[in-house]
């Protein structure tokens, strides 16, 4: 999973480099806490959240399938 939102984000910012994902497992469940450069957070993000919540969306279903559950937060 953690490629996937690696995948999702670089195709939204400039700044590809700077998008970092970390992943803290638990029994089953993933927080995903992702990072991009300052000028690219509002792209992640979108209009109202509309792309964060698109993201988050994908995430869960992909987690689904594995029986898992998983937690996108986007720092700052």
């Amino acid at each position: 999973m953690r490629d996937l939102v690696v995948w999702l984000a670089q195709q939204l910012v400039d700044d590809k480099g700077a998008v970092r994902v970390e992943c803290i497992e638990r029994d089953l469940s993933t927080v995903l806490e992702l990072t991009v450069a300052e000028d690219d957070l509002g792209r992640v993000i979108g209009r109202g959240g509309r792309t964060a919540k698109a993201i988050r969306t994908v995430i869960d279903v992909a987690a689904r399938r594995q029986g898992r559950r998983a937690v996108l937060d986007i720092l700052d």
